[in-house]
């Protein structure tokens, strides 16, 4: 109604201070499990989504925690490799899980896997206002949405200078909205298919000795992703597990936190199916891998994440 798109336009118009909110919000979250233990903070939790009629979304172990509002600065001297990188809201605002492997936040991975290939990193300016428009997009706020990828694209425009430097969106869903709503003359990459076209030849990888299990999300498979993804993964782990049946994860961008049931119906048998070998898990979606997490009872983050484990720069 118009209540709702009067706050969504507000959101729009001050869409930083509403990430430091969330992020506020899952800081205190983080520091309750820290203090409580996962027992009782799930206890605590339940009753509380209970108590609001299921308005709360339901905490679950694997939740991030909040990052601190990050500085991003362009690099000063320009070099003849550059990337514009554009970090999602969800990226600055979602860290990792208590229980993730990997504790550094994911736009650091990707910086310094970007450095290793020979790749300077240009920001876009405003970048704590910037967002796809997706989160709005999701909830029917067509408008907002519109708005939000024109600004966007505005200040993509303007770090590209148009369109010359290739630009880069740490998360699939994200990356493959924009590719809708932007105009083809910016060259768009989400970080599977960046990796894989114009940094695995700048890079000496070493498989690591391990079985992991890669999911390819909805948006990389509309992007005709899938065998680059696996590509990847095995240019990076000895075996690689991408389980049969498992699709659509069902956490629908972020109606998996207040609707786990349709996560956990899409994902059922996935622990099942990944067997006793599979320790990580890894895909291109951070709230993908939430739900992912919680259902399989292994960490999943970013392809990022390997790649930079098992990489130096070629020269070395």
């Amino acid at each position: 109604g118009e209540r709702g798109r009067r706050v969504a336009q507000w959101v729009a118009t001050h869409y930083g201070r509403c990430l430091d909110g969330l992020r506020l919000a899952l800081k205190v979250a983080h520091g309750a499990h820290r203090v409580l233990g996962t027992w009782l903070m799930d206890q605590l939790a339940q009753s509380l989504r209970e108590l609001s009629g299921g308005r709360i979304p339901l905490w679950n172990p694997w939740m991030p925690k909040g990052l601190c509002p990050p500085e991003f600065r362009s690099a000063p001297a320009p070099t003849p490799r550059q990337v514009v990188y554009f970090p999602s809201c969800v990226v600055r605002s979602m860290g990792p899980a208590k229980a993730d492997p990997e504790q550094r936040a994911l736009y650091e991975a990707m910086v310094s896997l970007l450095g290793k290939a020979g790749y300077t990193v240009v920001y876009p300016e405003n970048l704590s206002e910037l967002c796809c428009g997706l989160t709005f997009e999701s909830k029917g706020y067509f408008d907002q949405a519109g708005d939000k990828l024109r600004e966007l694209e505005r200040a993509l425009r303007a770090a590209s200078r148009d369109g010359e430097i290739p630009i880069l969106c740490d998360t699939s869903p994200c990356l493959y909205s924009m590719r809708k709503g932007i105009e083809p003359d910016l060259k768009l990459y989400e970080p599977v298919e960046f990796i894989h076209d114009h940094l695995l030849d700048k890079l000496r990888l070493t498989r690591l000795p391990e079985t992991v299990a890669v999911h390819v999300t909805c948006s990389s498979v509309k992007m005709g992703l899938a065998a680059k993804f696996r590509a990847v993964a095995e240019a990076c782990a000895e075996k690689v597990v991408i389980p049969a049946g498992i699709n659509c994860c069902g956490f629908a961008g972020d109606r998996g936190f207040t609707f786990p049931e349709l996560n956990e119906a899409a994902l059922a048998g996935l622990k099942e199916k990944l067997g006793p070998d599979v320790t990580r898990g890894y895909s291109n979606s951070r709230t993908c891998e939430i739900g992912l997490s919680r259902n399989a009872g292994i960490s999943y983050q970013s392809i990022v994440y390997l790649v930079d484990a098992c990489s130096v720069a070629a020269g070395e």
